[in-house]
């Protein structure tokens, strides 16, 4: 996995979580963030080569992606028109994630 990057090339905070993995760690990304911050996705859209799964966070509406080519990655659900809160709330999670990865990648090469 590599470290967690940030952009703003679509006009809000996109949180690349992996651009580089297949759709077993999405899975993997998806259940910490069921487990750990019991999120409830609340629409999923699964596409021939991507998946965008819906989720409410303390209040903002943020999307889980997935494309076989970019990897995965966070952002608000109202792209552009995201509010700054919207935007705060993706790196939030995206930081938890990134700690939560680092734990269980060092897991599984301990084992």
């Amino acid at each position: 996995m590599s470290p967690l990057t940030l952009r703003t090339d679509f006009g809000c905070t996109e949180a690349v979580i992996d651009d580089d993995c297949g759709l077993k760690r999405f899975y993997e990304v998806a259940n910490i963030l069921s487990d750990d911050l019991d999120i409830k996705f609340t629409q999923k859209t699964d596409e021939f080569d991507s998946l965008m799964w819906d989720f409410l966070y303390k209040g903002h509406i943020l999307t889980l992606h997935y494309n076989i080519y970019t990897g995965i990655s966070i952002y608000p659900r109202k792209f552009r028109e995201a509010p700054r809160k919207d935007n705060d709330a993706v790196v939030e999670v995206a930081k938890f994630l990134e700690s939560k990865l680092l734990i269980n990648t060092a897991k599984r090469y301990m084992s």
